[in-house]
C-alpha cells in the first residue's frame, strides 16, 4: 500500500494494518473465530463473521498499540452486542496493560451510525461500556479517534468520539449526535434536508467541527497524512484537561443559541467563537 493512497477508501482491516508498524499486527477475534451477532439472522439479516469490528494489536513506532476499526460497509457501521463488546473489551485490556506496567496506546477508527436498531438495548449497553472504557484508559495514554468518511460518526458513538483524548477528521468526515435522516424525520425536511449535501457538511462536516474546536486536527485524505496526525497526537500525550471535562464551557455556549432560528455555519461560528478579553 502506498503511503499517499486514500485512507477513506480503505476497509476497516486495511486501515488498522496501515496504521501499525509493518509486520507487527495480529488480529484478535478475527473472522475465523466466527464471533458474530446471534440476533441478525433471526431478523433475516445476513451476519458477518467479525460483526463489523476489527481489533488489531501490534506496535506503532515500536510502541505497543491496539487499533480498533469499525467496518462502515456492514450495517452502516452500527454497533450491536458483539461488535460493541469487542471494542469495549479491547479498550479494557489496554487499560489493564497500562496498569500492569505495559504502556499500550489505543486508536479508534470510527465509521458508525450509532446503535444497531435490531439490537437496540444490547447495543446501547455496549456503547455505554465503550464510553466507560475510554474514560478509564485515557488516564494512562492518549486515546486517538479518527473519523475519515464516508459513513461519519453519529449516535452514541459520537459521544465516544468526544471522549477521545485527541480527535482527527478529514473534510469528508461528519460528526453529530443525530444523523441527517433522523433529524429530517423528527423535525421535517424544511428544517433539515438530508439530501442537501452542501448543507449537511456545512453543519456537521469535518471542517466546521474543526473550526468549532470540537476536533483537534483536520487532515487531507491520505494514509500518510492520517499517520502523521496520529503521531503528532500521541506525542502530545494525555491532555491536562480532556474536552469532555470542559462541559461547563460548552453548556454556556449552547445556552446562548436561539433555537427558534435556523442554524447555519455563521451561527455555529458565532456560538463557538473564542471570547476576546479586553
Amino acid at each position: 500500500m502506498r503511503d499517499d493512497s486514500s485512507f477513506i477508501e480503505l476497509r476497516a482491516r486495511q486501515r488498522a494494518l496501515a496504521l501499525l508498524d509493518s509486520g507487527s499486527a495480529r488480529e484478535l477475534l478475527d473472522p475465523f473465530e466466527g464471533v458474530m451477532s446471534p440476533w441478525l439472522e433471526k431478523q433475516g439479516i445476513v451476519p458477518q463473521a467479525d460483526d463489523g469490528m476489527v481489533v488489531m494489536k501490534g506496535t506503532l513506532n515500536g510502541q505497543s498499540t491496539v487499533v480498533i476499526a469499525i467496518e462502515g460497509t456492514f450495517q452502516g457501521g452500527s454497533m450491536g452486542e458483539v461488535s460493541g463488546a469487542k471494542m469495549a473489551g479491547a479498550l479494557e485490556l489496554a487499560a489493564e496493560d497500562n496498569r500492569n506496567g505495559v504502556p499500550t496506546q489505543a486508536i479508534l477508527c470510527l465509521e458508525t451510525g450509532g446503535v444497531r436498531l435490531q439490537e437496540a438495548n444490547l447495543g446501547l449497553a455496549a456503547i455505554a461500556d465503550i464510553h466507560a472504557a475510554i474514560v478509564d484508559l485515557r488516564q494512562y495514554t492518549p486515546v486517538i479517534g479518527i473519523i475519515a468518511g464516508t459513513v461519519g460518526c453519529f449516535g452514541g458513538m459520537s459521544i465516544a468520539a468526544a471522549l477521545c483524548s485527541h480527535l482527527i477528521v478529514t473534510r469528508e468526515a461528519r460528526l453529530g449526535l443525530n444523523g441527517p435522516q433522523v433529524i429530517e424525520q423528527e423535525a421535517g425536511i424544511d428544517e433539515y434536508d438530508s439530501r442537501n449535501r452542501p448543507f449537511i457538511w456545512s453543519m456537521t462536516g469535518g471542517e466546521i467541527r474543526y473550526q468549532s474546536g470540537l476536533v483537534d486536527a483536520l487532515v487531507k485524505d491520505g494514509v500518510q497524512a492520517v499517520k502523521h496526525a496520529v503521531d503528532e497526537a500521541l506525542a502530545q500525550g494525555v491532555p491536562a484537561q480532556h474536552r469532555s471535562e470542559n462541559y461547563a464551557f460548552y453548556l454556556d455556549r449552547l445556552s446562548r443559541f436561539d433555537t427558534a432560528q435556523q442554524a447555519s455555519t455563521a451561527t455555529i461560528h458565532q456560538v463557538f467563537a473564542p471570547e476576546v478579553k479586553s
